[in-house]
């Protein structure tokens, strides 16, 4: 696959929709509030997807993820597979930092050592293998590969260049970048950022000048601060908040199919002989769930129960099966299987999504239904759920979490997920110790397969294999949800629940 010059001409500076036509006036500023704290100008570990909007105003990739889910270069002018196991890039001619300097191949080569040495990285298990860069010239260099990666122009959107020199194995705070914003000033504490327009960005100039970057995590706060005008968009809201703000003359919600699975994930991590390390156990307390009630009463009808085990947004993803509330049938396997008195503890962080406590305590009464008792523990965000999820601070039994699908592939979140291998596990680097041999090896397969038929037959077959493995209690597909004033317009709000900042515009 070739991105063409012609195709780069579609890059975030002259993204679909921005330019002339797409707004008015430029106006003093907007204010973002986020539902999570923005910790990080960096992703190399954070994994709250709303982040990305933010992250990219500063720091750019080679290539990104339109709101189409097609790829589009950035900093590459061509990213072309040249031989089975070699992509041939071209930076694109004049890119360069905030500071001036220029992006190089080092820039790149630094950036991907710097995202596998970060410790417990999330990009990390979305690569079945990490591309070495060989230099051709000062703008074109190789990316080398063992075996085929053919979906690897899509995988490097999610790799952020800074320059050599100031690139750390770990998240930046700071620091410059080659994107339309600098960051001027910073509280990682607070979550709030200020933003000012990049005076020497290489592509078009955003007309927004300032960017405010608030943390507002209850979302009553957040609700009111839209409405009296103090912020101009939220994100994440939920059904209550879409309903409060349907009909204001100055707010617009916007809505668009998510590429994100929610789901209450088991751990894999049980010992055998306990009774979550029994399929027949985790696929009957699936039974006692009932996902219309939650869906209808909880989420207003604002998700989607999942058919599959990726969100059926995403290319390559196929229906598997379904859950089926039967709470007779719940009790009639874990008899079958010899489960009496099952004890379990839930566990989630607070805004993993919308009414996140809702749905926890609603399903706790589901299972006493069935005679299983469940324990909750909720953790606010910056807390030690990371530590839990790997197993280094608590046992736990099940995870209420999500898994976004950052390239609009089916095949990313299956590698992130379901490639686990006893290497990765020795260091806490699969999804909750799911390590199934067999499935990993099909998953390796399709990444390496370059025929799109063949690849996508045999993501089917992993995808119903995983299905039958039980990895979820339930699971469900939120829509991507924003709410924001109305003068803030050409919001190009993508299914991975980002937008670009430098098309945003102004009325009035």
């Amino acid at each position: 696959m070739t991105l063409s010059p012609l195709a780069a001409c579609a890059g975030p500076g002259t993204a679909p929709g921005a330019g002339s036509g797409a707004g008015s006036t430029a106006g003093p500023g907007i204010t973002l509030a986020l539902n999570r704290s923005l910790v990080s100008l960096d992703n190399k570990l954070n994994q709250f997807d709303a982040a990305v909007t933010v992250q990219r105003g500063v720091r750019q990739a080679l290539t990104f993820i339109d709101p189409k889910l097609t790829v589009q270069p950035v900093l590459a002018e061509r990213f072309e597979l040249t031989a089975p196991t070699e992509w041939t890039v071209k930076l694109r001619d004049g890119v360069h930092y905030s500071d001036g300097s220029p992006v190089t191949v080092e820039d790149v080569s630094t950036a991907l050592q710097m995202y596998q040495k970060v410790l417990g990285s999330f990009l990390a298990g979305l690569f079945p293998e990490w591309p070495t860069v060989t230099p051709v010239d000062a703008s074109t260099f190789k990316l080398v590969t063992e075996n085929p990666v053919p979906t690897l122009d899509y995988l490097m959107a999610n790799i952020l260049i800074t320059p050599a020199a100031a690139n750390k194995p770990e998240e930046l705070q700071g620091g410059i970048g080659s994107g339309p914003y600098v960051v001027t000033s910073a509280n990682r504490g607070t979550g709030e950022y200020t933003l000012q327009v990049n005076g020497k960005y290489w592509g078009p100039a955003p007309v927004i000048k300032t960017v405010q970057v608030r943390f507002l995590p209850e979302e009553a706060n957040r609700v009111v601060a839209l409405r009296s005008g103090e912020v101009d968009l939220i994100d994440s809201i939920s059904p209550d908040a879409i309903s409060q703000l349907s009909g204001l003359s100055d707010v617009e919600i916007q809505q668009v199919p998510s590429t994100r699975i929610s789901q209450l994930f088991y751990n894999f991590r049980k010992p055998s002989g306990h009774p979550l390390a029994d399929v027949r156990v985790r696929e009957a307390l699936s039974y006692a769930i009932n996902g219309p009630a939650l869906i209808k009463d909880v989420f207003a009808d604002s998700v989607t129960q999942a058919r599959g085990v990726v969100a059926d947004t995403l290319t390559g993803a196929v229906q598997t099966g379904e859950y089926v509330h039967d709470p007779q049938k719940a009790r009639q396997m874990l008899d079958a299987a010899g489960v009496k008195d099952l004890k379990i503890k839930m566990i989630w962080e607070t805004g993993e999504f919308a009414n996140d406590t809702s749905v926890m305590e609603a399903v706790v009464e589901m299972l006493k239904a069935v005679g299983v008792q469940a324990e909750l523990q909720q953790f606010q965000p910056g807390g030690e759920i990371s530590k839990w999820r790997q197993g280094r601070a608590g046992d736990w039994d099940v995870l209420g979490n999500g898994y976004p699908g950052p390239t609009g592939l089916a095949l990313t979140p299956l590698q992130g997920m379901f490639a686990g291998t006893a290497e990765k596990e020795a260091t806490r680097d699969t999804y909750h110790g799911y390590v199934i041999p067999k499935i990993t090896t099909l998953l390796q397969k399709a990444s390496q397969e370059t025929d799109n038929t063949a690849r996508e037959r045999l993501l089917a077959t992993a995808q119903k294999e995983i299905w039958n493995t039980w990895p979820c209690m339930w699971a469900f597909v939120p829509k991507t949800v924003i709410a924001r004033r109305k003068r803030m317009q050409n919001v190009l709000l993508s299914p991975t629940n980002s937008y670009d900042l430098a098309s945003v515009r102004l009325s009035g």
